[in-house]
This record gives structure tokens, C-alpha cells and sequence, in this order.
């Protein structure tokens, strides 16, 4: 059976299935048609929920690639008031996105994700994570910072991506909700090519100043030259 989206699946799949299946596996495909037409139903009601009770917030926050009515819907509900964080990213300990603790003496382990708070939020968070860094997400800071977490290896290294950018995902939808910032997906990866180009032009600059200056000891030098040439004339005067 060729490709095709899971919402157009009980459509398509009879015609690819043997006459001899056909009586065990209508009544899967029938049920299967039913689940995804309520789930439909339940993605309108979303959406006008989303766009009667809070336009603005979830607005903001689907600017994000992977974050849709249900995720933004969920984000605004649980954390109620934006504010209440005095930083962005103690949002992500809120949310049991960061490694819990357990510190004794000269003992600090690396543990787990403290799973504090909601968790619903936290693992739609992740599947957020989950498609930013999957085959359908595009380029931006977050699936870098994934990407380069993953490449690093070892055991659970695409988990350990998915964490880290649902936690880096939750920071953003914070930042994005309270200044009511436009999205740039590639935000700090434009403001470090900026950097680097002030920079270079800087030293660029300096080298330019000291090649176009005269040596400071060339220039004692001179002025020696000068006075005793002064000297001279006045003697012979």
C-alpha cells in the first residue's frame, strides 16, 4: 500500500486489501473512521477555543514550527499568568524539564529530569521536540541545539535532544508570550554571524590604524633628526 495521511487512511486502504481479509478487517477500518472523525471534530473545537478565548497568546506561540492549537491551548492554561516567572527559563525546571538533584558533600550525580509539574504539558512539549528534530521540521536554533546534543552519541542520545529542546522550546514560548515578539527561527544564529561581523571589522580596523600610523619609534627617532638639523643651521648662523 503506497503512502498516505493517517486522516485519508480508512479511505484508501480497501482497495489494497485481499477480498479474503476483507470481513475481519472492515470493522478495524470502520472504527478507525470514526476515531478520526472525532478527532476532527476535537481540532475545530480547539481551534475556536483558541481563537474566542485566547487570540492573542496562542497566536504567539503556534509562530513556532511544531506547536499547534492543543500544545499553545495548554501552555496558556497551565501557566496562567506569564509573569509569574520572573526569567524565562525557570520555566523549564516548572515544567520537571530539567535534571533533578540530589547533592550530598562532594556528591552532585546526573540524574534524570525531575518530571516535576504538568505532565501533559511536558510531553507535548517533547513531541513538539519530536517533530522540530523530525524529517518534516526545518532549520532553526532549536533543531541545531538538538542536533548538535545528538550527535554527540552515546546511550538515549535522540532522547536526550528531545529534553533538551522541549526545555529550550518552553524558555521561547515564554519569551515569545511576554515581549510579543515576531518569531525568527534562526534568531541567535543571525545575532552571532552579527557579532562575528562587527568583530572582524573591529580588528579589521585596528590593523589599519596601526598600519596607517607612524611607529612610535620611528617617530622619536625623527624628531632627534629635527632638532639636531635645527641645531646645526643655528650654529652656522
Amino acid at each position: 500500500m503506497p503512502k498516505c495521511p493517517a486522516r485519508t487512511f480508512h479511505n484508501k486502504a480497501p482497495e489494497h486489501i485481499p477480498e479474503a481479509l476483507w470481513p475481519a478487517v472492515e470493522p478495524l477500518l470502520e472504527m478507525i473512521g470514526s476515531l478520526t472523525q472525532r478527532i476532527r471534530e476535537y481540532d475545530r473545537q480547539l481551534e475556536m477555543i483558541c481563537q474566542e478565548h485566547y487570540p492573542e497568546e496562542t497566536d504567539l506561540l503556534r509562530q513556532v514550527e511544531g506547536v499547534g492549537a492543543l500544545t499553545a491551548l495548554t501552555f496558556v492554561l497551565t501557566l496562567e499568568d506569564p509573569y509569574r516567572f520572573e526569567k524565562s527559563r525557570t520555566v523549564g525546571a516548572y515544567l520537571g524539564l530539567v535534571p533533578a538533584r540530589d547533592q550530598s558533600g562532594d556528591r552532585d550525580p546526573q540524574k534524570h529530569i525531575s518530571k516535576e509539574g504538568d505532565e501533559m504539558l511536558r510531553k507535548l512539549l517533547v513531541g513538539s521536540a519530536h517533530y522540530i528534530l523530525g524529517p518534516f521540521g526545518s532549520d532553526s536554533d532549536l533543531r541545531r541545539h538538538g542536533e548538535k546534543i545528538a550527535s554527540r552519541g552515546g546511550k538515549n542520545a535522540k532522547k536526550r535532544a528531545a529534553v533538551a529542546v522541549a526545555r529550550k522550546l518552553s524558555v521561547l514560548l515564554h519569551r515569545l508570550w511576554v515581549s510579543g515578539e515576531l518569531y525568527d527561527p534562526l534568531y541567535n544564529t543571525h545575532r552571532r554571524q552579527e557579532q562575528e561581523k562587527v568583530a572582524y571589522k573591529e580588528r579589521g580596523d585596528g590593523a589599519d590604524q596601526h598600519k596607517g600610523g607612524e611607529d612610535p619609534g620611528t617617530a622619536a627617532t625623527s624628531l632627534r633628526w629635527r632638532m639636531a638639523a635645527a641645531l646645526v643651521r643655528s650654529l652656522r648662523i
